[in-house]
């Protein structure tokens, strides 16, 4: 049996470390356990969990910013931002319907993955809201980098590599992040018919608008009917979100309306639609079907991610949809996770990067889920997973598969 940890502590998590590295044992790093289908499978030979390091220990609705301790409940904080009408705004995805898991997303796990959703076209991916840190490197010391305000960068590179780092580097013990006021109205603007290369243009026309879009996705055919019980309009559906006061919101869908009436029928949805469409596409919902199929994660150009899915189509069963105008594909294959053609068809484009969200465990065990690294590259990463865990406690395989 696998011992768990649970320490209600920093220190608490600093002895075990520093028990760990005595023993020269590893350790599985986990939150809430939601996303332990992130990254390659890890073997290590304890668990450590951080749900019991919890706890709001400052907000200043003011100031706009707060610490929390890493094993605080994601709903825990997001309903006290939701008291003061603000928001975390880079609109963090929540990754138990795709995994089929249960339990709790943490704070803490929102930014040791820097789980983004729709909003990072215009607010940045989690690690760009990051402030400060604290942790435990893998000599159990307790470390801390940031600060509470923004004019404080001290030890910003620090707090942006252990973000995004999925507990290799470091176990967070405190985040403290700034937050956005929660706009109070939203609409969508829909563009129906167009096919994917036609949707690329289209959401870069809405983006060059003076309008503000704050979401810009394109639902195909093949996964439109499962956005909202089917409410959408017939054909696939070019989807762009307006925030902000109700007056201005108004103004600015009908003026992207009629500025992308030339391309195809265009409607607009209220703010229940338009809430309740853009949380099913942060979470992915038309591929959260309780299977295990291959479903890849691609963060491309935006004028390429058609291109990649129509190359892929002529070789392979696959289904797609696009978020961030179109630079973020959500590939779900029919089978193999091909993984060799994905990734070749993605170098011909000039380069992004893709990585095997879901698979089943045959598929995980043999095909790294990241992309790899140049070797310049992955040379560096070791050098600083060194500096910060110097026995590779931490867990081990996570990012780079290990032998």
């Amino acid at each position: 049996m696998i011992v768990h940890f649970e320490p209600a502590s920093e220190e608490g998590i600093a002895t075990v470390v520093r028990a760990m590295a005595a023993e020269r044992a590893s350790l599985t790093v986990i939150g809430g356990g939601t996303r332990s289908g992130l990254g390659n499978p890890v073997r290590a030979d304890r668990v450590l969990s951080t749900r019991r390091l919890s706890g709001i220990v400052s907000y200043n609705p003011a100031e706009m910013t707060v610490s929390a301790l890493a094993g605080t409940p994601l709903a825990e904080v997001e309903a006290a931002l939701a008291e003061n009408r603000q928001m975390l705004s880079f609109e963090p995805m929540d990754h138990r319907p795709i995994f089929a898991t249960t339990g709790e997303p943490t704070i803490g796990g929102v930014f040791a993955a820097n789980v983004s959703g729709p909003r990072r076209l215009i607010a940045g991916a989690a690690r760009d809201s990051l402030l400060g840190v604290r942790f435990v490197n893998g000599r159990g010391d307790a470390i801390k980098a940031g600060g509470r305000v923004m004019k404080n960068v001290t030890g910003l590179d620090l707090v942006k590599l252990l973000a995004g780092s999925h507990g290799t580097l470091g176990i967070l013990t405190e985040v403290t992040f700034r937050v956005l006021p929660k706009p109070p109205a939203c609409e969508t603007v829909v563009v129906s018919g167009l096919n994917d290369a036609e949707a690329a243009a289209v959401m870069a026309e809405a983006m060059a608008q003076t309008v503000e879009v704050s979401g810009a996705a394109h639902l195909a055919e093949s996964v439109r009917g499962r956005f909202i019980a089917g409410g959408l309009p017939d054909g696939a559906a070019t989807v762009l979100r307006l925030e902000g006061l109700q007056a201005s919101v108004s103004i600015r869908a009908e003026k992207l309306s009629k500025a992308l009436e030339k391309f195809g029928p265009v409607s607009r949805l209220d703010a229940e639609q338009t809430a309740a469409l853009w949380l099913e596409i942060r979470d992915v919902k038309p591929y959260a079907d309780g299977t295990d199929r291959p479903l890849w994660r691609v963060s491309v150009a935006p004028s390429a991610g058609h291109q990649l899915v129509a190359a892929l189509r002529l070789q392979t069963g696959v289904d797609a949809f696009y978020d961030w105008q179109g630079g973020l594909v959500w590939l779900r294959m029919e089978a193999d996770p091909e993984a060799a053609l994905v990734r070749r068809y993605i170098k011909a484009l000039g380069g992004a990067h893709a990585s095997l969200v879901r698979a089943a465990d045959g598929f995980r065990a043999t095909i790294p889920s990241f992309e790899p690294q140049p070797a310049p590259v992955a040379l560096l990463s070791e050098r600083v997973r060194e500096k910060f865990d110097p026995q590779r406690i931490f867990n081990p395989g996570r990012m780079q598969a290990v032998s």
